[in-house]
């Protein structure tokens, strides 16, 4: 199931990318070719990016591949190490709540107003942060039992 998780956050991400550069793409070669710009290309393209850091941002988490202080761990006991890493997976998690709840609060609130170039609701695109939370939520739900199980930590000992 965590496999499964991280290949549908991959292929969002990647989709979010590829929205990014075929809306940029077409809007430049119809502006500066057809001299007609797109009015939507960019909002389109900057949501885009935005749900795409969010699916990223839960992939490299899940991946351990995010930006970190590596050396602060280093020379740390393996008993130390693993409560460090089970407290951060659950500032993760509860990061990943405040996220999907504020998320929420702005959508009820600003959801209805209608977005400028695409005449869709914001709430389509401010959606991105209840989307990103909850997907952090489930990431760490993912991690946390890893902490429980002896043989992760057996190569560091």
């Amino acid at each position: 199931m965590k496999s499964l998780f991280k290949k549908i956050l991959a292929f969002a991400t990647g989709g979010s990318l590829a929205v990014v550069f075929g809306v940029v793409l077409v809007s430049s070669l119809s502006r500066y070719l057809l001299n007609s710009p797109i009015q939507w290309s960019e909002e389109v393209a900057k949501y885009a990016m935005i749900y795409g850091t969010m699916f990223g941002t839960v992939l490299c988490y899940m991946e351990d591949i995010h930006i970190k202080f590596g050396f602060l761990k280093q020379g740390l006991p393996t008993l130390v190490t693993r409560i460090l890493n089970l407290v951060l997976d659950l500032i993760t998690l509860g990061t990943g709540v405040v996220l999907a709840w504020s998320g929420y609060l702005f959508v009820m609130k600003r959801g209805g107003i209608d977005a400028p170039g695409t005449g869709l609701p914001m709430s389509v695109f401010q959606s991105a942060m209840v989307v990103g939370g909850v997907c952090l939520v489930i990431a760490a739900l993912f991690q946390i039992p890893s902490h429980f199980k002896a043989k992760r930590y057996e190569a560091e000992v």
